[in-house]
């Protein structure tokens, strides 16, 4: 159970710090609304999270019920998914992140952000296909993705910002984002191979 743990932190942790609406919402209310502000944003992004992750996983299993032969299709669909977006990270275009200039986000618009994040919901359920289905408890395994997502999802979140000043100002550099994004990539697709080996 510790290899797929660690597969499914390394999973949450590139889905959730990679750059995204959410992400750049939270590295601007940082800069414009302060820590306190920023951490509440986080917070919200996060429950958010968990919650598209627990919800997507029981109406998966429901599915999974009543179609069982849809367990190997999603294992397999969400796979090259991940590969799909792992290949987009690495390859992604370099240009420029800035913070856009908002007055406040918090706790409702970081919650609010997540839930309506097309991003958010593909990675869920892409994350519990492989790491949820197939195990001997899947409400259990389900219960330990959607924890870790959670964690990994304040992690993620909160590096953008409490050092969104930072580290948006070091991905100014094409160079550097092109890295960022290589090892971004890169390890989404070893958290994919992960679950396979």
């Amino acid at each position: 159970m510790g290899s797929v743990i660690l597969a499914m932190a390394t999973f949450a942790f590139v889905g959730a710090v990679t750059p995204g609406p959410v992400n750049i919402l939270a590295t601007s209310t940082a800069v414009n609304a302060g820590v306190k502000e920023a951490a509440k944003h986080v917070l919200g992004a996060s429950l958010a999270y968990a919650f598209v992750v627990y919800l997507s996983g029981n109406v998966m299993q429901g599915l999974l019920h009543v179609l069982p032969k849809l367990e190997a299709v999603m294992q397999v669909v969400g796979s090259l998914y991940l590969f799909y977006l792992a290949y987009k990270i690495f390859t992604a275009p370099v240009t420029r992140i800035a913070a856009s200039h908002t007055a406040r986000s918090g706790l409702w618009i970081g919650s609010l952000t997540q839930l309506l994040n097309p991003k958010a919901w593909l990675v869920a359920m892409s994350g519990i296909s492989l790491f949820v289905f197939g195990r001997g408890d899947e409400n259990l395994y389900l219960l330990i993705f959607t924890s870790v997502s959670l964690v990994l999802c304040l992690i993620g979140v909160g590096v953008w910002a409490v050092l969104g000043t930072v580290l948006a100002s070091r991905l100014e550099n094409p160079r550097q984002q092109r890295q960022f994004n290589r090892v971004m990539g890169v390890l989404l697709a070893v958290s994919v191979l992960m679950i396979w080996t």
